[in-house]
């Protein structure tokens, strides 16, 4: 077998983002939430309140994968749903104060799992989110053309919200992937 440190570097890049999402799952099992959860309430808590149909947008599932998780979510209290009062058909998704503790606890897991982050770590998710951008840019900007019931969402990856999204992306190739 090939030595690790002569693999190319999108085979390390993709082994380490399973590894990370196995390990990750596992820690988050304790929690009572899922990584999708906790990508779902990141969105939550740094946009704030929003249909089904945009949330999964920003986390770039399909509604319906959204959909079960949000069930997850809201039968743990992590979230509540209300009637959208400019479309009676949706609802709309709020982060509740559970699920607000929900995503500090998981963040220190994340912190346990990856390390203390250095400076080289800090180095490392900004060459993580450029890569999304650049790839991920065009891909879901012409998701966001091709989807009219989605409306106006930000595409665009931000540092500080990758490090929520960067395992879900490498790992499972989203947009459109199963949670």
């Amino acid at each position: 077998m090939q030595d690790r440190n002569q693999w190319p570097t999108n085979r390390l890049l993709s082994t380490a983002a399973r590894l990370v999402e196995h390990a990750w799952n596992e820690d988050l099992a304790s929690l009572g939430v899922t990584h999708a959860g906790v990508m779902a309430l990141d969105v939550l808590r740094s946009e704030g309140s929003m249909t089904q149909a945009q949330l999964a947008h920003q986390v770039r599932v399909q509604a319906q994968t959204m959909g079960k998780t949000l069930h997850r979510l809201e039968v743990h209290g992590h979230i509540t749903r209300s009637k959208n009062e400019q479309d009676r058909r949706s609802h709309v998704v709020s982060i509740s104060q559970a699920g607000e503790r929900v995503l500090e606890d998981a963040a220190g897991l994340e912190r346990g799992l990856l390390g203390a982050g250095d400076e080289s770590d800090e180095q490392f998710r900004r060459r993580l989110a450029e890569i999304i951008s650049s790839l991920g840019g065009a891909r879901w900007r012409k998701e966001v053309q091709e989807d009219p019931d989605v409306g106006s969402a930000d595409t665009s990856a931000s540092v500080e919200g990758v490090h929520a999204s960067v395992a879900s992306s490498s790992i499972t190739g989203a947009p459109g992937s199963a949670l």
